[in-house]
């Protein structure tokens, strides 16, 4: 079972991946993502198309012919690349990196990840102390829960031994091209694969190996309709 970045990634998809070097596995990244963007981060919004009614905080550099509509909030530090759409009341917290060509929809909020380009969480998701690939996508209502319930530490299954992320908060490695299914709920340390889909409705603990589908298998119970008295 591999966790490394390379992996899971398309690291040419991506202006950060140096932020992965030296990393025994991805979730690493998520431990220096706060140091990587002081260190990298240049605020800037020239070329971006912000509406008035949106709020940027000083930290946040925002690439050309991204658009953010009224409503939205970035708070930073953050990087977010060029030609993304960051729709009415998205919410971007501390710590975001959003590649270039994404999608952050209406009521979606978004702290300490990483998006890879062309990622799309389009509609109502929580995305908290993840990594998205390439061209991934989180269907409407997907969430990305972050934490356990009984706040210890996220570990991962590695090669049938249980290791410790070393991670309060850790959500999901969500590979390129994969695809969560509307309403899904990832539980915290969820890796999925490359090219995996999850169909709606799926709650989702550990790994999804590549390529593969996760269905419910919940069946709806159908009866005959009568009237109300019958």
């Amino acid at each position: 079972m591999k966790y490394h970045a390379a992996d899971l990634f398309d690291l040419s998809q991506t202006a950060h991946a140096a932020l992965f070097e030296g990393c025994q596995y991805p979730w690493d990244a998520l431990k220096r993502l706060s140091e990587y963007l002081r260190g990298t981060l240049k605020p800037g919004t020239a070329g971006a198309k912000i509406s008035e009614r949106a709020h940027i905080g000083p930290d946040v550099f925002i690439g050309e012919g991204t658009v953010v509509e009224p409503g939205a909030t970035i708070l930073g530090p953050a990087i977010i690349g060029a030609r993304c759409q960051i729709r009415h009341n998205a919410y971007l917290r501390e710590n975001v990196i959003v590649g270039d060509d994404c999608v952050v929809g209406n009521s979606t909020e978004v702290k300490h990840s990483v998006l890879f380009n062309r990622c799309q969480v389009p509609h109502f998701n929580y995305v908290g102390d993840s990594i998205l690939g390439h061209k991934a996508h989180l269907g409407a209502g997907a969430i990305i829960s972050n934490v356990k319930l009984d706040n210890s530490h996220v570990y991962v299954d590695v090669d049938g031994a249980p290791v410790d992320t070393g991670l309060r908060k850790f959500g999901a490695l969500i590979g390129d091209h994969s695809d969560v299914g509307c309403n899904s709920v990832l539980n915290p340390g969820t890796i999925i694969g490359r090219g995996s889909l999850l169909y709606p409705n799926v709650c989702w603990r550990g790994f999804l190996p590549a390529n593969m589908i996760a269905k419910n298998k919940s069946n709806p119970l159908v009866v005959v309709r009568r009237p109300r008295g019958a």
